[in-house]
């Protein structure tokens, strides 16, 4: 007798639909099989042969955390890029490295969390270098690059499985846990949700990540939008993965919930299918699930629906297809077509904001190269370990030969003097240099300090150390053999670090003037450093005095090399760990004061002085007595090369700001006013001078527009002109075409992008130049109809080099939808459906769906709602309240004509609505103002009559 083979599971069988292939495990796996999948780490069920599986990798511009990896510009360098092709080779680079990864360390995950379509609403965001653009349109169009390259372009099974990254409305650190931030409907449709929108729609999407923060008062884990908005998109089964600890969050921060059951089941039932909690540990999170359907709060489908869209993602990875997986066999690692697009994305992503014919340089030209980034190749928190590296002064020696290359760093060097009239002093060891993050780490925030060094200790002669300020007094220390002061876990302070790093930096320190002296506080710890019989620690007492001996001031220094060179690059900008990071926002658009001083020692010893700021956002910076600027991003392992290569002339540099450089702080909303429209915010809204606008780029050619044509057909509006390079040298131009509407009824963006395109033009050269621009980018979100509406009449077409740069504008009209009044006897009026608030914020109207409106302060807030039909008249007001306090009704702005007023009589329950009625005669089309006193809620104002 034989055996029996046992018959293939129809999971297994790679001819059927994945869809009953998936059906087929979910009907096998057991109940809490299918509950431990909830957790990010989900288990293996050996008895069906089916492995453990993480969701979660990071790979923002390259493979983050596993240790080396190909290290391409920072987000935002992408997105100054402009160029949608680089960008999908490089999501194709970094998919191909995250498989070669997987092959030799399964810790490396498939399923990556990337790319963050946040977009760049406020420059003092501290994850500015996440995002791509404060502009959905262009952050979309980078995105969908991207994903596309992450994804592959196999028709079934993808190479990784991107997530979109932090859904919704999300650019504060400060109180990220536990602030809301009011959304009203037109910015809602019209900004936040277009870069997800626009990029699921796409197709190359696999699903999202919720943010931290609430909106309207709802924390995104729960954000109804999930089910209404991002889940119509698309007919893939969106993968929504929490971000880490948020689901405990719901609770123990936002207080939310009364209990972790209600929060987990409200998660999973809003959409929220993959739980990031207690970092591998998935014990709390799976009794929670099982707790809530005890409860009777989750049901078995409930979990189905979940898991399903779990498995749909593993199923497209190949996973269960290893055989068929056209990408199981890649080994693209550190290749040299890898190096090579990372070179040319540094190369790309280089925007020169001003030059009065300083650049190119001249090759026997006498370069200083200076500033606190003139010989640094800085990582970020969402970056790979460096397998090469190239800082300006290496770039400037390559490309000019070091015999022509002077550099001076423009730290301050010091001694730190204890009172016993000894200095601080690093004792030498021959231990290794470590690289933090070497050899990977499914969370780096776990990463610890090295104890394998001696702590600092005290002798005659002391060590001198290089001291930096990075702004607002953040100082690090350097020893000289090149390593950071830093504190472990021990509390003792060593000089151990390559570079200051970590989710908490124990590089930074602060001096504190005290008795004559300073007080040096670890920032980490908080802690001052304190010396002790067995060495230099940080304690809680007996912090000592030190006094700070400066053997020499950076500036000198800057300024004796300036002097004896032709040209000075002075190299600014910031560490991406220190003052504006993920967990901490900036406080202001200026250059820290030790970046100015050495600024003006450069310009004052050299008045042909160059800024070259590598930053991961915006500065204020005067450049009027400066006759070349350039910024870019953190290049990545490329970036000193590339900006050799930029300044020599061999690369004339094409980039374009991808967000606008505004002249002062005052120029800024408050970082939590996310009403774009009421504040004037972005390129979009912005009134003022900027001191530089969206989409600026300067170019070592010059380019002329001509030829505007525009064809108008039912479904789009068709643009085409023509681009010549009229300059001497081969270039980049980023052809920009804007719209804006000339007589909106309701405020309409100043000018609106609406599609570009990167070329390459030789000198003479010329490219002809089509876009087919759909009639919906002319709509916008009508709150009288509660929909999208395209306004008939003119709108504007404008063609140029940037937003504020337009060498091409023609006005065509557009047939559409005219204004209605809105039908308030039939609709009433939803509280969050204004034209116009002063001092209101929204909330939501429930737990579950729904926004209401509140005075910001508890106090009071004014709303007004334009053209509201009451037909032939109306006798009663009604409206629907939670909480006490009075709504006053007046009609065009005049005196109120009804006071309706819950004072005394409502429930302390901010979701108990009543309703209040109140007599009103009105008739015809009228504008409504309400005023609100008190922190009552309003939800909804209905009519009768």
């Amino acid at each position: 007798m034989t055996a029996q083979t046992p018959p293939t599971p129809p999971f297994r069988d790679p001819q059927l639909p994945f869809a009953k292939r998936i059906d087929d495990l979910l009907q096998r796996l057991t109940p809490d099989e299918k509950i431990s999948f909830l957790h990010q780490f989900a288990p293996a069920v050996d008895r069906l042969g089916v492995g453990a599986f993480r969701t979660g990798q990071e790979a923002l511009h390259g493979v983050a955390w596993m240790g080396p990896a190909t290290v391409f510009p920072q987000a935002v360098g992408l997105g100054a890029t402009w160029n949608t092709d680089l960008v999908r080779r490089i999501g194709e680079a970094v998919s191909k490295e995250a498989r070669a990864m997987r092959a030799h360390d399964d810790r490396v995950g498939l399923n990556v969390w990337s790319p963050t379509v946040n977009l760049l609403r406020h420059p003092l965001w501290g994850r500015n270098e996440e995002g791509y653009s404060e502009d959905p349109k262009l952050t979309s169009a980078i995105a969908t690059a991207y994903t596309r390259g992450l994804r592959g372009e196999h028709p079934v099974y993808w190479r990784t499985a991107p997530v979109l990254k932090h859904w919704l409305a999300h650019n504060n650190e400060t109180d990220r846990a536990t602030s809301s931030s009011s959304v009203r409907p037109r910015v809602l449709h019209e900004y936040d949700l277009r870069a997800f929108r626009e990029t699921v729609e796409a197709g190359a999407v696999a699903g999202v990540m919720p943010a931290y923060n609430l909106v309207n008062g709802r924390p995104n884990h729960v954000s109804p939008y999930l089910r209404e908005q991002l889940r119509t998109w698309t007919e893939e089964d969106l993968l929504v993965c929490s971000d880490a600890g948020a689901p405990s969050n719901l609770v123990d921060s936002e207080h939310y919930f009364a209990t972790h059951e209600e929060a987990t089941a409200a998660a999973l039932r809003a959409g929220v299918d993959s739980f990031t909690d207690h970092g591998t540990d998935s014990t709390q999170i799976v009794a929670r699930a099982k707790r809530a359907c005890e409860q009777g709060l989750l049901t078995e489908d409930d979990i189905d629906t979940a898991v399903r869209r779990q498995l749909s993602v593993r199923f497209r990875l190949g996973e269960f297809d290893p055989q068929d997986d056209p990408h199981a066999g890649i080994e693209d690692f550190d290749t040299p077509a890898h190096r090579a697009l990372a070179q040319e994305a540094a190369e790309q992503a280089i925007v020169l904001l001003k030059n009065e014919g300083l650049l190119p340089l001249a090759p026997d030209t006498r370069i200083a190269v200076v500033g606190l980034l003139a010989d640094e190749c800085k990582l970020d928190w969402y970056s790979g370990t460096l397998l090469h590296r190239s800082t300006p002064l290496e770039g400037l020696y390559e490309r000019f030969g070091a015999e022509r290359v002077r550099f001076a760093e423009g730290v301050d060097r010091i001694r730190l003097k204890t009172l016993a009239g000894t200095f601080l002093h690093v004792v030498p060891s021959d231990a290794a240099d470590e690289a933090r993050g070497a050899e990977g780490a499914l969370d780096p925030a776990l990463l610890a300090g090295r104890t394998d060094l001696p702590p600092l200790t005290t002798d005659a002669v002391g060590t001198e150390f290089a001291l930096t300020d990075w702004g607002e007094g953040v100082l690090t220390l350097r020893a000289p053999d090149g390593r950071y002061l830093s504190v472990a876990g021990d509390g003792r302070v060593r000089a151990s670090a390559d570079q200051p790093g970590g989710w908490v930096v124990q590089e930074t320190f602060r001096l504190e003037p005290h008795d004559g002296g300073h007080l040096l506080r670890h920032l980490g710890t908080g802690r001052h450093v304190s010396v002790a019989a067995d060495g230099v620690k940080v304690a809680d007492a007996d912090p000592e005095t030190l006094e700070l001996v400066v053997t020499e001031r950076g500036e000198d220094a800057v300024a004796r090399a300036a002097a004896q060179a032709d040209v000075v690059l002075v190299v600014a900008g910031n560490d991406p760990h220190i003052n504006g990071r993920e967990t901490e926002d900036r406080t202001t658009l200026r250059l820290p004061a030790h970046q100015e001083r050495l600024l003006r020692a450069a310009r004052a010893a050299n008045p042909r002085t160059l800024l070259a700021l590598t930053s991961a956002y915006p500065y204020a910076v005067d450049t009027a007595a400066l006759p070349a600027v350039l910024w870019t991003a953190h290049g990545g392992q490329a970036a000193g090369i590339a900006l050799a290569r930029v300044l020599s002339g061999d690369v004339s540099p094409a980039g374009r700001l991808p967000q606008t450089w505004y002249e002062t702080d005052a120029d800024l909303p408050s970082l939590l006013d996310y009403d774009v429209i009421g504040c004037r915010q972005t390129y979009l809204y912005f009134e003022g001078t900027p001191l530089f606008p969206f989409g600026h780029g300067l170019s070592y050619a010059s380019f002329s527009y001509d030829g505007m044509a525009v064809r108008i057909d039912d479904a789009a509006v068709h643009v085409s002109f023509t681009v010549t390079n009229t300059g001497d040298v081969t270039a980049d131009e980023v052809a920009q075409l804007y719209t804006r509407a000339v007589e909106p009824s309701a405020p309409r963006p100043r000018r609106e992008l609406v599609a570009h395109r990167r070329v390459t033009l030789a000198p003479g050269a010329r490219a002809d130049l089509a876009f087919q621009v759909p009639l919906s980018a002319f709509e916008f979100w009508d709150v009288a109809r509660g929909g999208r509406r395209l306004e008939p009449g003119p709108y504007e077409l404008l063609a140029g080099a940037s937003s504020e740069d337009v060498r091409l504008r023609t006005t065509v009209l557009l047939d559409g939808e005219p204004a209605a009044p809105r039908p308030v006897l039939q609709r009433g009026l939803d509280a969050a459906d204004f034209d116009e608030q002063s001092g209101a914020v929204l909330v939501d109207r429930a737990r579950t769906s729904g926004d209401a409106v509140t005075p910001a302060d508890g106090r009071s807030a004014e709303l007004v709602y334009r053209d509201c039909d009451f037909g032939d008249g109306v006798t009663e007001v009604r409206v629907s309240v939670a909480g006490g306090g009075v709504v006053d009704l007046s009609l065009d702005g005049g005196a109120p004509l009804a006071s309706l007023s819950s004072e005394g009589t409502a429930p302390d329950d901010p979701y108990a609505y009543t309703t209040l009625g109140a007599g009103l005669v009105a008739a015809g089309v009228r504008d409504v103002h309400l005023r609100l006193r008190g922190p009552l809620r309003l939800a909804h104002v209905g009519f009768t009559g």
